[in-house]
Protein backbone atom coordinates (compact mmCIF):
# COMPACT_ATOMS: atom_id res chain seq x y z
CA UNK A 1 0.00 0.00 0.00
CA UNK A 2 1.03 3.57 -0.65
CA UNK A 3 0.16 6.14 1.99
CA UNK A 4 0.04 9.86 1.22
CA UNK A 5 -0.53 12.55 3.85
CA UNK A 6 -2.73 15.35 2.58
CA UNK A 7 -4.09 18.54 4.13
CA UNK A 8 -7.41 20.10 3.10
CA UNK A 9 -9.72 22.61 4.74
CA UNK A 10 -11.77 20.82 7.42
CA UNK A 11 -14.93 21.75 5.50
CA UNK A 12 -13.62 19.79 2.46
CA UNK A 13 -12.98 16.49 4.28
CA UNK A 14 -16.44 15.09 3.48
CA UNK A 15 -16.07 16.14 -0.17
CA UNK A 16 -12.68 14.36 -0.46
CA UNK A 17 -14.14 11.25 1.19
CA UNK A 18 -16.99 11.27 -1.34
CA UNK A 19 -14.58 11.62 -4.26
CA UNK A 20 -12.49 8.70 -3.00
CA UNK A 21 -15.54 6.50 -2.40
CA UNK A 22 -16.70 7.21 -5.97
CA UNK A 23 -13.27 6.28 -7.36
CA UNK A 24 -13.87 2.52 -7.49
CA UNK A 25 -11.39 1.24 -4.92
CA UNK A 26 -8.67 3.77 -5.67
CA UNK A 27 -7.94 4.55 -2.04
CA UNK A 28 -9.14 4.63 1.54
CA UNK A 29 -9.06 7.81 3.58
CA UNK A 30 -8.34 8.21 7.27
CA UNK A 31 -8.82 11.55 9.02
CA UNK A 32 -5.89 12.26 11.33
CA UNK A 33 -6.97 15.64 12.75
CA UNK A 34 -9.12 18.39 11.26
CA UNK A 35 -8.21 18.51 7.58
CA UNK A 36 -5.08 16.33 7.92
CA UNK A 37 -5.73 13.08 6.05
CA UNK A 38 -3.91 9.84 5.35
CA UNK A 39 -4.86 8.31 2.02
CA UNK A 40 -3.89 4.69 1.36
CA UNK A 41 -3.88 3.16 -2.11
CA UNK A 42 -2.63 -0.11 -3.66
CA UNK A 43 0.81 0.22 -5.29
CA UNK A 44 -0.61 -0.54 -8.73
CA UNK A 45 -2.97 2.47 -8.47
CA UNK A 46 -0.20 4.94 -7.58
CA UNK A 47 -0.40 6.86 -10.86
CA UNK A 48 -4.18 7.16 -10.53
CA UNK A 49 -3.79 8.42 -6.96
CA UNK A 50 -1.22 11.02 -8.04
CA UNK A 51 -3.64 12.27 -10.71
CA UNK A 52 -6.51 12.47 -8.21
CA UNK A 53 -4.34 14.35 -5.70
CA UNK A 54 -3.35 16.84 -8.42
CA UNK A 55 -7.05 17.36 -9.21
CA UNK A 56 -7.83 17.90 -5.52
CA UNK A 57 -4.97 20.41 -5.27
CA UNK A 58 -6.44 22.35 -8.17
CA UNK A 59 -10.10 22.07 -7.12
CA UNK A 60 -10.03 22.44 -3.31
CA UNK A 61 -6.48 23.54 -2.54
CA UNK A 62 -5.35 20.17 -1.16
CA UNK A 63 -1.69 20.12 -0.13
CA UNK A 64 0.34 16.91 -0.18
CA UNK A 65 2.32 17.05 3.06
CA UNK A 66 4.94 14.45 2.13
CA UNK A 67 7.06 14.51 -1.01
CA UNK A 68 7.09 10.75 -1.55
CA UNK A 69 4.53 8.11 -0.69
CA UNK A 70 5.14 5.80 2.24
CA UNK A 71 4.91 2.09 1.60
CA UNK A 72 3.06 -0.04 4.13
CA UNK A 73 4.40 -3.59 4.31
CA UNK A 74 3.77 -6.55 6.61
CA UNK A 75 6.28 -6.94 9.45
CA UNK A 76 6.80 -10.69 8.92
CA UNK A 77 7.19 -12.39 5.58
CA UNK A 78 3.87 -13.96 4.73
CA UNK A 79 2.24 -12.83 7.95
CA UNK A 80 -1.20 -11.17 7.76
CA UNK A 81 -0.14 -8.39 10.15
CA UNK A 82 0.70 -6.34 12.11
CA UNK A 83 1.80 -3.66 9.67
CA UNK A 84 4.32 -0.85 9.71
CA UNK A 85 5.01 2.09 7.44
CA UNK A 86 8.36 2.21 5.64
CA UNK A 87 9.31 5.80 5.05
Amino acid sequence: MLVRRVRVAPADVVFVKGVLEASEGLAAMFADHGGDLSIASPHERGADLAELLADLARDVGAVVIDDAPSAVVPLGAGSPGPYRADV
